[in-house]
């Protein structure tokens, strides 16, 4: 597979609520190529274990150049999809985020709606769909359909009340769907109500994060969800088991 449009389209073609694609998040040419030696079809890349990786820290420590020096070495070992978490957006314009990512033979990115150039804020909801809309814009302007995955932080943070918190992050959600999102993340490990609610109202696939070692597919299949990725916890469950074959020789 090498025609990067034919790869966004299996990237989004691979969204199905109730069976859901499976992204390892990886960080490097070797976590990719064991993922993928794994059977696994597409993948995504991981802000948090990309900055770990290079001793950088999480929330926009690389800059945006950096980051796609580590997806050209990706997309260079391995021929399947490759979505890219570009955290709030690195400070860049959305023209050059799609630019740069398609160049480097991404297909697909996460955009969060926080923004850690500016003390961490959380974008407000429109402001947030006017930069997903801008995203798709620039990503229309090429040949190929960048699988846009528009997350919110407003669980991560707990942003403002509990009591209206899963009805915000939905109508926040939704209008990024309005604007051009193609999968939709609201970040956060929820109770099965909660993430019934979620896949059941917003509007569009969902994505979930799932723990590898103690989440499985068949739950979050259940409950209507559309992907599953992992964030940092791949990266530091093996991490974990490193630990403990060090520690024997210690």
């Amino acid at each position: 597979m090498t025609n990067l449009s034919d790869k966004a389209t299996t990237l989004l073609q691979l969204h199905r609520p109730g069976d859901p694609v499976i992204l390892p998040t990886v960080w490097d040419a070797w976590s990719a190529n064991l993922a993928v030696d794994a059977g696994f079809t597409a993948l995504t890349v991981g802000s948090h274990p990309i900055s770990d990786s290079i001793g950088k820290p999480d929330n926009e420590g690389l800059t945006f150049d950096e980051v796609l020096t580590r997806i050209r070495q990706i997309t260079a070992a391995v021929d399947v999809p490759i979505s890219v978490d570009i955290e709030g957006g690195y400070g860049e314009d959305p023209k050059r985020l799609i630019e740069g990512l398609v160049d480097a033979g991404a297909v697909g990115l996460n955009i969060e709606d926080t923004v850690h150039s500016e003390g961490g804020r959380l974008r407000e909801a429109q402001e947030h769909a006017d930069f997903v809309g801008a995203l798709r814009a620039a990503s229309d302007a090429t040949d190929v359909h960048v699988v846009i995955n528009a997350r919110t932080d407003l669980f991560i943070k707990q942003v403002g009340d509990e009591a209206d918190r899963v009805q915000r992050a939905i109508e926040r959600l939704n209008l990024a769907a309005q604007a051009g999102a193609d999968v939709l993340y609201p970040v956060g490990f929820h109770s099965d109500d909660v993430q019934k609610r979620l896949t059941s109202e917003l509007t569009l696939p969902v994505n979930a994060i799932g723990h590898p070692a103690k989440n499985d597919k068949q739950s979050l299949a259940a409950l209507g969800v559309a992907r599953v990725s992992f964030g940092p916890l791949l990266q530091a469950t093996l991490a974990e088991r490193a630990t403990e074959l060090l520690h024997r020789w210690n």
